[in-house]
């Protein structure tokens, strides 16, 4: 019976923390719930298997360029009497593209075909007078056998003979000059057109009817008088930065994005490394590389000049888990979405790119990871929901 009392002074001690646990617990429960911060929207995504690829991009702009080019200036002078093709025209090789006038290599032309008439005509004569000297000395030598012709006789023979010779050859010696002459003249005169070395596209022309166009003086380079390109030609001229020149190989895949078809990937490979490093910038070395264009019809719809970017790729993964590169935080960690709440996890990076990263453990198919880490309020322990542009997977099928 005495016992009573205590027990009850126990409970009255007692009740007052009782009171101060319920009230917390209250306070708890209305923080979590009536008065807990509305969850933030983040972008999550499903972790899938797919297709993971090490590459090495370009340092600078590439540039879409044609390996046969040619910027065709004139080799002689003269008045521009026809412009037989336009910009945007295919030719074909040896086709007509500007004429110059030929007055003055016509008469000069004409002039010299006369001089070859004359030389081959001073030639034969000169040769049958040697032809008709020789067969004299011939019959004079017979009679001088028996002693009919004097010495006398026979030495002019023979003098007459060697100087009709000489003679002869001297006037074939002259019909062949004139006959370089007259091949030099059709030569300057071939010269007034101006033909196409390949068959290709005229990308510029850069004269009218009319205008006089003269050649290059020495050491000095004229404007051209037509810009022709070669379309099936086309290639992809990359500078790759010196730290991936022992990566890249001859034959490796390439990604070439170019700027006039936004949104498209074209395949390609590496047609040629360069062997050695730009040094024309020092704080930028560079590594130039060819990359030929795996289509010919793409290749031929890009205009030389155009930007270009290559995107080596030197090492391919398939069918492995992969996240995001967006997805990663620091130490190869990442968030995932979990009852409502952002966890972070430690997983193990295998090989990653720009876009893509393998992921060797820590993730298993299905789980919603986040893929856009753009605020600071996105962290673990953080309640959050997926956004309403969420439900995609990180996977290909590949």
């Amino acid at each position: 019976m005495p016992a009573e009392p205590d027990q009850k002074s126990r409970s009255r001690r007692l009740l007052p923390w009782v009171g101060v646990a319920a009230l917390l617990f209250v306070g708890f429960a209305l923080r979590q719930t009536v008065f807990a911060p509305d969850p933030i929207e983040v972008r999550v995504a499903r972790v899938a298997r797919g297709r993971v690829e090490a590459t090495v991009t370009n340092s600078k702009a590439g540039t879409v360029e044609a390996r046969r080019r040619s910027r065709i200036a004139s080799e002689i002078g003269g008045q521009v009497v026809e412009v037989a093709h336009r910009e945007g025209e295919r030719v074909k090789a040896g086709d007509p593209l500007v004429r110059l006038s030929p007055q003055s290599q016509e008469a000069q032309l004409a002039l010299a075909i006369q001089g070859v008439a004359v030389a081959r005509a001073g030639a034969e004569d000169t040769c049958l007078r040697r032809d008709r000297a020789r067969r004299e000395l011939a019959r004079t030598e017979r009679l001088a056998e028996r002693s009919v012709a004097s010495e006398d006789r026979l030495d002019e023979l023979q003098y007459r003979y060697d100087s009709a010779r000489v003679a002869c050859e001297g006037a074939r010696a002259e019909l062949a000059r004139a006959e370089a002459q007259q091949a030099s003249v059709e030569t300057e005169l071939a010269k007034t057109v101006i033909k196409a070395p390949f068959a290709g596209i005229v990308a510029e022309v850069n004269v009218e009817m009319g205008e006089w166009v003269t050649p290059s003086p020495p050491l000095l380079t004229s404007p051209p008088v037509i810009d022709l390109i070669d379309p099936t030609s086309i290639f992809v001229s990359a500078p790759m930065d010196e730290v991936d020149s022992g990566a890249i190989r001859p034959g490796q895949p390439v990604k070439v994005t170019v700027d006039s078809r936004p949104g498209e990937t074209f395949m390609g490979s590496v047609l040629r490394v360069a062997p050695y490093v730009l040094d024309e910038e020092a704080q930028n070395r560079t590594l130039e590389i060819e990359v030929a264009l795996d289509d010919p019809a793409v290749a031929e719809s890009l205009l030389p000049g155009t930007s270009a970017d290559a995107e080596v790729v030197l090492d391919v993964r398939k069918d492995v888990i992969r996240v995001p590169t967006s997805a990663l935080m620091r130490n190869e960690r990442v968030l995932l979405l979990e009852d409502g709440e952002l966890v972070e996890r430690e997983i193990e990076i295998g090989l990653r790119n720009w876009q893509y990263a393998e992921v060797r453990s820590g993730l298993e198919g299905g789980e919603r990871i986040v893929v856009a880490l753009d605020r600071l309020e996105i962290a673990a322990g953080v309640r959050a929901v997926a956004d309403a542009e969420s439900g995609a997977t990180t996977g290909d099928g590949s």
